[in-house]
């Protein structure tokens, strides 16, 4: 009997497998795609139980890959190498979307900067302020995160932003920062900070296309609503 559980369990493994080699994982439900990923920490346990379970205590699968690692393991009761797994997703993706840029695909619209931009603070928590320099192509040099906190600070990041444009030869440049709590429209201190920033790029010859704020899957372009700095 045991060695019958151990085919059957086998076999499904194999087809959940086949699966998703054949069409991707756009077909799985949450519970599905977190089964298959567990395979590769629990070899012979049964890991839809344990998906569910571990869905269930953080009430949605965005909530369980956005949780601590320690939090992960403590409350679902599953190893640490599970935990680290799991919670390593957002950061994977937020890797593999921002290597779409590193190919030298230009970043000449505010379509494809709100993308980038979106990849660059997938897996962020707290609000950070990114320079993002390009060349006279408009193609990406370096994303450098300048500070991290609230824009409130702002008489400090125009200097900053210029030294880091000047490391980097940047022609132009975007400067973008993230709304954890998830609100996209910009504070008055977003719309000081971009003016000051605009102005002191300005003084080393290097344009300021736009000013991107993320929230979430959603980004807000200065750019598109024309309130950058003439």
């Amino acid at each position: 009997m045991a060695e019958q559980n151990r085919n059957l369990h086998q076999g499904h493994r194999a087809r959940v497998k086949e699966r998703y080699i054949l069409n991707g994982l756009d077909s799985f439900a949450d519970h599905q795609v977190l089964e298959l990923l567990l395979f590769y920490c629990y070899p012979r346990q049964d890991t839809n139980e344990i998906a569910h379970r571990m869905l269930n205590e953080f009430g949605s699968f965005y909530n369980l890959l956005e949780a601590d690692p320690r939090e992960i393991s403590r409350r679902c009761g599953v190893s640490v190498h599970a935990a680290v797994l799991v919670s390593m997703i957002p950061s994977l993706a937020r890797r593999y979307m921002a290597s779409r840029w590193d190919e030298k695909e230009p970043i000449d619209s505010s379509e494809k900067a709100g993308q980038y931009v979106v990849s660059l603070f997938a897996d962020k928590k707290v609000e950070c302020l990114y320079l993002i320099c390009l060349n006279n192509q408009k193609k990406l040099i370096y994303a450098a995160q300048v500070s991290e906190g609230s824009l409130s600070g702002a008489p400090l990041y125009p200097r900053t932003v210029a030294e880091i444009a000047i490391k980097h030869q940047a022609a132009a440049a975007i400067i973008a920062h993230n709304h954890p709590g998830g609100a996209l429209a910009p504070s008055k201190q977003d719309v000081e900070a971009t003016k000051k920033i605009a102005s002191a790029l300005s003084a080393i010859d290097v344009e300021l296309l736009d000013h991107i704020i993320a929230a979430g899957e959603q980004y807000y372009s200065f750019s598109d609503h024309r309130a950058m700095p003439v």
